[in-house]
Parts: structure tokens; C-alpha cells; sequence
């Protein structure tokens, strides 16, 4: 139970940044405890509302004023958010069917669109928690201070309406949407691997034999794997004196009854501590950038893909994307790679888990956009550049070879549809890629 509460909490956390509940509802309810809070203190303490201007409301002693205020200001701001969330919807429509389904998710942690609807609802909640201490019986009361911070607040959400409407109109540019996609995609890179890459790294490997995993531990929830508590395997492993070794890497689907993992003593891996190494994996129906890069790579493809293909046509944009996913790799070349065996305070390897490689991260970036683009010079000399740019960046040789062979496919795939004229530049760009793989 405490292992599903620490990973409910971390998916809650998650959340906070992205989704709109967690934020504009918190946002919301204290604007509202803000609002009943200050009626009735305003109340007990009614020379409050002498330090109000008198130009923000002149009818102090008439309670119905103070109601028609806030109910206004109430019934107003539920119009507006009416039409806030008819502007998202279509933003959300557009955007997923011109670029890709996926990118619904940056929109969703988009921190204008989430404090926006927070003020609006939250301005909603303080006139109608405020509403009840203005009254006429027993005796008239109209809480001054309440509806002067209700009118400042009226203001705000005229202002914020503008900038939302602005913000908008910028977000579903396809080139702030890749570019904010990327940018997350390099925070994730930066946590899941923050030490900078060392000049020679030495692999470590399991030291099992492959026989000595006997006891495997089933999925019971079919879904992606979005986040894997290392800390807490590596702690389950080690006061259960046993060796784990994790099957999927994070992004990958398991489906139920397949093995999360396995271990080396069947005796040891009881019903418990199997709940618990399962409680260290969050599993959930869609992939999530908490440790995921290949997802973030993935939603760029996406939009490049849709880009080149014959109904769209935009060759511009699949540019864009090409740049962007070169951003990304050269950021990932440049960090150290996950350790893949975790050792307890003995130095005894606990833990073995997998995570996304140069190898697979350059294919999940680029060979879908050059099968797609052979006929296409703009693109696949662009594929070129970012080849190029991700080999100078790179200090590894492997690298740097693995760069020419991809680059070497797009000029054989381009020579099949184009003509000599045209594959030219793409020559010159393929040798000074060759200079760097084999200086």
C-alpha cells in the first residue's frame, strides 16, 4: 500500500505540471477560500473596508449593490470561461489533426492555459463564497474589502483574456510547438542522464548467468511503462539479498501476465515482494515524458511525417522538425548514459535495466523521415545537415560511424528517385560527414 501511495504521489506531482485538473482546480478552490476567508474576517472586523477607496465602491451601506457586484462579476466570468474552453477545444481539435495526436500533451501542460482557467474559475468561486456575508438582516452589512478585491480580480481576467487569446494564436505555430517539445525532451534528457559524457566509458554488465534468473515477475496491467523507481528497486534488491534485472526499458508496452522483471531467487521473490518491485513500475495507457526521451523524439516524427506526406505537402515544416530532432540528439550525445547495473554499498549489481540507446534513438528520429522524403532534396539534404551537425557534436567514433552509415542511406534512397543534377549537393554532404566518421 505505502509503494502505490509514493508512486501515486509522484504521478500527482506529474500531473501538476501537465493536465488541466490539478493546477486550476487548486488554483480555483484557493481563490474561493481566499474569498469566504476574507468576508468573514471582514466581518468580524468591519473597519476593514475603511482602508478601501471610496471610488471602488461608493454604496457602502447598501448590501444589494455588494450583491449585484459579485453576482455580476459571477455570472460574467462563467460566460467567459464558456468561451476560454470553446478557444482550447478547437485549439486541441486543430492541432491534432493537422500535426499529430500526440502533441495534445504539451498543450495540456502549457502553464498559461492552466493558470487562466484557474483565475477564471477561481474568480467564480470568490464572488460566490464571497456572496452570502453581504445581507440586509439582522442587520446590513456589505463586505467592502470582498468586493473590492472581486473587482480587481474582474480586471485580471479581462487582461489575462487578451494575453490568453495572444498566447494561443502563437501556440499552435508549428514552430513553437516543436520547439516546446524539444525543450521538454531536453529537460528529460538532462534528468534521466546529468552527468556530462566522459571521454571513455567502461560498460558494465550483469555478472549472471543467464540461467540463474528463474523467478519472473508478471504484469497484471497491460500499458506503457512511464516511470521506474531505480531508488526503490535497488533498496527491494538489496535487504532482499537478490538480483533484479528489468525486462522492458521505460516507453515500452507490456501487456498482462508478460514479465516486468526477473530475479535470481524464486524463495526469496515472495507474493509481497513481488507487489512491491510492481509498485516501483508506473504503468499507465499512454506514454509520458517523466523518463521517456524516445517519446518526445516520436511526437516531432509525427509532425514531420504528416508534413511530407502527399495531402499536406509542407516540406518547411518536416525542416523544422529535422532541426529540432538534431537539437535533441546533440544534447543526448553529450550527456553520460545511464548506468544499466545498479550496486548496493558491497558493490554486489542489484539491479540491471535497460534504457534507449545512440543506435535506437538516431532510427527513431530520422529513418521514418528519410524513407518518406527520397524524393524530396530540401528534406533529405536537411537530414544531411543535422547528420553533419550531430557527428561534429558527438566525441564518440562509434557515433560518428553509426551518423554516416544513416547518412549514406539517405543519398542511396535519394539516388533512386532523383536525378544526378540533384544528388550532387547531397554528395558534397555525404563526404563531409565521411571526413568526420573516419578522420
Amino acid at each position: 500500500m505505502i509503494e502505490r501511495a509514493r508512486l501515486f504521489f509522484r504521478h500527482v506531482t506529474y500531473n501538476l505540471r501537465g493536465g488541466f485538473l490539478v493546477r486550476p482546480l487548486a488554483i480555483a478552490l484557493s481563490l474561493g477560500c481566499a474569498g469566504a476567508a476574507l468576508s468573514w474576517f471582514e466581518e468580524t472586523h468591519p473597519s476593514i473596508g475603511d482602508w478601501v477607496p471610496k471610488v471602488l465602491f461608493l454604496s457602502r451601506a447598501d448590501p444589494q449593490v455588494a450583491q449585484v457586484i459579485l453576482g455580476g462579476i459571477a455570472s460574467s466570468i462563467m460566460t467567459v470561461v464558456s468561451i476560454v474552453f470553446a478557444i482550447l477545444l478547437m485549439t486541441l481539435t486543430l492541432a491534432s489533426m493537422q500535426f499529430s495526436p500526440r502533441i495534445i500533451v504539451s498543450f495540456a501542460r502549457d502553464r498559461v492555459t492552466q493558470w487562466t482557467l484557474g483565475i477564471f474559475l477561481g474568480t467564480f468561486l470568490y464572488c460566490m463564497a464571497s456572496l452570502p456575508a453581504a445581507h440586509s438582516l439582522p442587520h446590513p452589512f456589505a463586505p467592502v474589502a470582498t468586493v473590492a478585491g472581486s473587482i480587481l480580480l474582474a480586471i485580471v481576467c479581462v487582461g489575462l483574456l487578451l494575453f490568453f487569446i495572444h498566447h494561443i494564436s502563437q501556440a499552435i505555430s508549428v514552430n513553437h510547438i516543436v520547439d516546446r517539445i524539444a525543450s521538454d525532451t531536453e529537460r528529460v534528457v538532462d534528468e534521466v542522464m546529468p552527468a556530462a559524457r566522459r571521454e571513455k566509458h567502461v560498460e558494465t554488465g550483469d555478472g549472471i548467468e543467464a540461467s540463474a534468473w528463474e523467478a519472473p515477475i508478471l504484469n497484471l496491467d497491460s500499458g506503457y511503462i512511464r516511470f521506474v523507481d531505480l531508488k526503490r528497486l535497488l533498496l527491494l534488491a538489496t535487504y532482499h539479498r537478490v538480483k533484479l534485472r528489468v525486462i522492458r526499458r521505460v516507453g515500452q508496452f507490456v501487456p498482462a501476465g508478460v514479465p516486468l522483471a526477473i530475479g535470481d531467487k524464486r524463495e526469496r521473490l515472495t507474493e509481497e515482494v513481488s507487489a512491491a518491485v510492481r509498485a516501483a513500475f508506473d504503468v499507465g495507457p499512454t506514454r509520458t515524458l517523466q523518463q521517456d526521451v524516445e517519446f518526445g523524439v516520436l511526437q516531432i516524427v509525427d509532425i514531420a511525417l504528416k508534413a511530407i506526406s502527399p495531402a499536406m505537402n509542407d516540406p518547411t515544416t518536416a525542416i523544422t522538425c529535422v532541426d529540432q530532432l538534431s537539437r535533441i540528439l546533440i544534447r543526448f550525445e553529450s550527456r553520460e548514459m545511464p548506468e544499466t547495473m545498479l550496486y548496493d554499498m558491497q558493490g554486489v549489481g542489484r539491479v540491471s535495466i535497460r534504457w534507449i540507446d545512440s543506435e535506437r534513438l538516431l532510427d527513431s528520429a530520422f529513418e521514418q523521415i528519410r524513407m518518406y522524403s527520397k524524393s524530396d532534396v530540401a528534406v533529405s539534404l536537411r537530414l544531411l545537415r543535422g547528420y553533419g551537425d550531430i557527428a561534429t557534436a558527438t566525441p564518440s567514433d562509434a557515433v560518428r560511424r553509426m551518423v554516416f552509415d544513416r547518412a549514406k542511406r539517405v543519398v542511396d534512397g535519394c539516388a533512386e528517385r532523383i536525378g544526378a543534377e540533384e544528388l550532387k549537393p547531397l554528395l558534397i554532404r555525404l563526404t563531409d560527414i565521411q571526413k568526420l566518421a573516419f578522420a
